[in-house]
């Protein structure tokens, strides 16, 4: 029985306001009482308990990010059958089929409408998101690499990005330090010609690995002439905050687990290739 609240509240109020003042304690009092009551059943401050479940939330997130995609294709004018095949490849990456696929490509129209309301669906992924850093930062740089698919960004596309950046709380700065990783991750995944000997003559072949490695340097955001300990202080700071595991841990739709690997990957490759060239361990 929950009786501590009416006790203070009564005793205080009749304190200071005589019988109206114990009253009104009382009153305040029954309202703590009551909330104490519901917390620990296990519910939480609101008017019908504790909001959107986990399952919820991710959903949302994931509607949004297919939706956000849409609004992206749609910003040089009319969706092309080649920004059409790049979210095709974005489900394919994701490996999804039947009511997840129509999901996604439900949601991709969507975005496609002429009066999408991008703010709202950007408040509702910060929400879905709750606040988290990694998650938020993991849709922004979906919408990049989406956008970002066929080696290039358009003006256009540049400009809506930097929109959803700003609705996500990222500053124009941080969406560029992305947009230069992200062309840089491309550059990299792309950069294997050093790795087919005798196709290529031996200049072409070193050029290749130096562009190969600026790159890298470019995955990590570091400078080619960093030391061993800002390289790796670089690369465990991204892999924290791009480890799957985490990612999922705090929200991340399971969906979206192969994307997420993917990235980790790529800092790890990149990495991998520093250290081997630079000599440490």
């Amino acid at each position: 029985m929950h009786i501590f609240g009416k006790i203070l509240g009564g005793f205080f109020g009749f304190l200071f306001g005589n019988v109206f003042g114990l009253f009104f304690g009382l009153f305040i009092g029954h309202q703590f009482d009551k909330a104490r009551r519901l917390n620990q059943a296990g519910f939480r401050s609101g008017a019908f308990g504790s909001g959107p479940s986990q399952t919820e939330r991710q959903e949302e997130f994931f509607k949004a990010a297919f939706a956000v995609m849409g609004h992206v294709a749609k910003a040089k004018g009319q969706v092309t059958a080649q920004e059409i095949q790049l979210a095709t490849t974005m489900m394919e990456r994701m490996n999804l089929h039947g009511e997840q696929r129509r999901a996604a490509q439900n949601a991709f129209r969507e975005g496609k409408d002429s009066g999408f309301p991008l703010d709202s669906v950007l408040e509702r992924v910060k929400i879905s998101a709750a606040g988290r850093f990694d998650l938020l930062q993991f849709f922004l740089e979906l919408q990049i690499s989406a956008a970002f698919a066929d080696g290039q960004i358009h003006p256009s596309e540049r400009d809506v990005l930097h929109k959803i950046a700003k609705g996500l709380g990222f500053s124009s700065a941080q969406l560029e330090q992305r947009l230069r990783m992200q062309e840089a991750a491309f550059r990299f995944q792309h950069g294997g010609g050093a790795h087919q000997g005798g196709q290529h003559s031996g200049a072409w072949q070193q050029e290749s690995q130096a562009d190969h490695l600026a790159a890298a340097y470019d995955v990590l955001d570091v400078s080619e002439n960093a030391e061993s300990k800002e390289i790796k202080r670089a690369y465990r700071k991204l892999m924290n905050e791009h480890h799957p595991d985490k990612l999922m841990a705090k929200g991340l739709p399971p969906e979206m687990m192969n994307v997420a690997k993917e990235k980790s990957q790529d800092i790890q490759n990149a990495y991998d290739l520093i250290k081997k060239v630079k000599g440490f361990k």
